[in-house]
């Protein structure tokens, strides 16, 4: 039987065997579940304040006294269309590949097959990006805003995204700069993770820009506070982390919240060619894992060797192209993502803390 193995079946099950890029902002604070992936063209955002009401005392002859449901929010997004491609020619073919043998023994199909395969671990790797680009505005302005073109230089709408509305309760204005002899480091810090702990949410992770860790790691009451062998207040042991670009810098107690701190220098090259770091290098913020997730959104299509379209409800969905005239074959690799926060405002941002 013959078995055409760069149909979309196979395809799938090729990504299926990349290994995903770590990335800090979308796989620490918006994973992704078997529920998360919809197969529709909108995905349902959901969140609710958490519930603090206390439970009523009663009079034993009473019984009991009913309490209301907590109300929710709910809202249908249409995720955006993201939908790199990577173009095969017969002058690709004949080219030696990347670390290949100057004296390869391959055949066309098989140096086709290595390609299409590299190709496909390329185009993943720049929707990572992008996904990891998407979380980190989440979490700086409580939404996203995203240009879309119509081709590689020609741009379309604009998709704007926002959460709750304007609202600024996921923001902390410092009073000083953290590095100058007025800041207030540690009560900025503890009043952020305050801001949390009232709405009923977590705060674990303190995440700063590479000029704010900077900055903190050369205030002299940090390094007191450190350096004192009587009582505990946290410790300072810098290590590269799993996520590419961002180091562990060590855990702080703030006024009793214990937060492991993290140095985020990780960069993109935006649409203009500028690289950009995902966080900005002044900033800081408080959070906790898991505070928000990321949905997939399913991707309509025209599979190869068929005429009529077919619908997969995946994270990536791979589609080949063949134009016979020119003798051409094209790969794409399509996802329709959205990162959404679980609660209210789950997380707290500072801007230009130093």
């Amino acid at each position: 039987m013959n078995v055409n193995i760069l149909s979309t079946y196979f395809m799938r099950a090729l990504v299926d065997e990349i290994v995903p890029e770590t990335s800090f902002f979308k796989d620490r604070y918006f994973p992704t579940g078997a529920e998360d992936i919809f197969a529709a063209d909108e995905v349902l955002v959901e969140y609710r304040k958490a519930d603090l009401q206390m439970a009523a005392f009663v009079e034993p002859r009473m019984g009991e006294i009913p309490v209301d449901r907590r109300g929710y929010e709910i809202s249908a997004f249409a995720p955006p269309y993201i939908a790199p491609s990577r173009i095969l020619t017969i002058d690709d073919l004949r080219k030696r590949g990347f670390g290949e043998a100057i004296l390869a023994n391959s055949t066309q199909a098989e140096r086709a097959a290595r390609i299409v395969q590299q190709d496909m671990i390329d185009l993943d790797r720049r929707i990572t990006r992008r996904e990891e680009w998407m979380a980190a505005q989440v979490m700086i302005t409580n939404g996203c805003e995203m240009q879309q073109y119509l081709d590689a230089k020609t741009q379309g709408d604009k998709l704007r995204i926002r959460y709750y509305e304007e609202t600024s309760d996921h923001t902390f204005t410092v009073a000083n700069k953290w590095d100058s002899a007025l800041g207030k480091f540690f009560g900025d810090v503890e009043a952020m993770c305050w801001m949390l702990a009232k709405r009923g949410l977590s705060a674990a992770d303190l995440i700063l820009g590479s000029q704010a860790a900077q900055a903190v790691s050369d205030i002299e009451k940090v390094q007191k506070l450190l350096d004192n062998r009587n009582m505990t207040f946290g410790t300072l042991a810098p290590r590269v982390e799993n996520y590419a670009g961002v180091a562990y810098i060590g855990s702080l107690n703030f006024g009793g919240f214990q937060l492991d701190i993290f140095n985020v220098l990780h960069n993109y090259v935006d649409d203009t060619g500028a690289t950009k770091t995902f966080f900005p290098a002044t900033s800081a913020m408080v959070t906790a894992p898991g505070c928000g997730r990321t949905m997939y959104g399913q991707v309509t299509q025209i599979d190869y060797g068929n005429e009529i379209h077919s619908t997969h409800a995946f994270a990536r969905v791979p589609k080949l192209t063949v134009d016979q005239k020119k003798d051409i074959r094209e790969v794409r690799l399509a996802s329709r993502p959205l990162a959404a926060p679980n609660h209210y405002c789950p997380y707290i941002y500072a801007a230009n803390v130093v």
